[in-house]
Parts: C-alpha cells; structure tokens; sequence
C-alpha cells in the first residue's frame, strides 16, 4: 500500500471535490458555490491523498453542543477485497484503516471543540465500520431524509 497523506480540508479546492463525488457516482449534484459553502460551514474537512491523488475525504459539522459526522468516503480501489458494492464511496471493507484514520480525525476535531455527543446515519456495511470507530445503535430511532425538492413540492400544498 503506497502512503497515504492526510490533510485538514484546506488542500482541497470545490472542483476538485465535485470530480471526487462524480468519480464515486455520488448522488448529489452540486453546484461550485454549493460545494464550496459546504466546506466553509464544516466543523472538520480531512482528506486522504495517494501520489497526490485524492481518495478519500471525511467531514463534520456541529454546534458546540453536538456533532454530526456528515460522510466519510473512500475510493472503493483502495478498499479491501469485500468491497462488493463500490457505490457513492460507501465504507464496505477498510483494509488499510484509511477511513478510519480520515474519521478519527473529524471526531478528534470536534470532540475537542466540545461537542457532547456525535450522531451519524450508516447505510449497510457502514453499520460496522460505524460501530468499530465506537457508535452505538440508537434503539428505536429511525433515520429519515428530505431533499430540497421534496421540500418544494410539500410547501406548495
């Protein structure tokens, strides 16, 4: 495995990102300014980099009180063997622990800005990878989602 170089979200540019996402087939398809906003309003941004190449980002959000691991992905080339999926960058198998090195850092960021607690919504296989960086189930809750144009349609009536 050739070394992985981590940065703080500050070696990155919005189209860079945006071509990360369409290289994954991320489905959220922002603008620039959209991506740019984003990175500005993260409590932490970490990257992963091969040669250079970015592989790899995770990020954060909160507000002092409480934070929110908002995404951690992975180029699924440099995950292991049962990655079967290789959808959205999705953490299916973590071989060389570079999602949970890029996700330690985010939680290490925000818990030392003071946040109590830290949520998260896990999809499949990030179930584990969630639960072996220490998040538990939270029993009973049910994760929902809402895009901007389902907002448009719900205020029309």
């Amino acid at each position: 495995m050739p070394a992985v170089d981590y940065g703080a979200g500050k070696d990155i540019t919005p189209e860079e990102l945006t071509q990360f996402y369409r290289r994954l087939d991320h489905d959220i398809a922002a603008r620039p300014d959209q991506i740019r906003k984003m990175m500005v309003n993260s409590a932490a941004f970490v990257t992963a980099r091969v040669a250079g190449e970015l592989i790899g980002i995770a990020r954060g959000v909160c507000d002092g009180l409480r934070g929110y691991l908002t995404e951690c992905k992975l180029d699924p080339a440099y995950q292991g063997p049962a990655a079967v999926t290789r959808t959205d960058g999705r953490i299916e198998h973590d071989t060389n622990g570079i999602a949970k090195e890029m996700a330690r850092r985010v939680l290490d960021a925000m818990y030392a800005e003071g946040v109590q607690r830290v949520d998260t919504v896990a999809y499949g296989t990030e179930v584990d990878f969630c639960e072996e960086l220490g998040f538990k189930r939270a029993g009973g809750l049910v994760g929902v989602t809402m895009r901007a144009e389902d907002w448009a349609a719900v205020k029309k009536t």
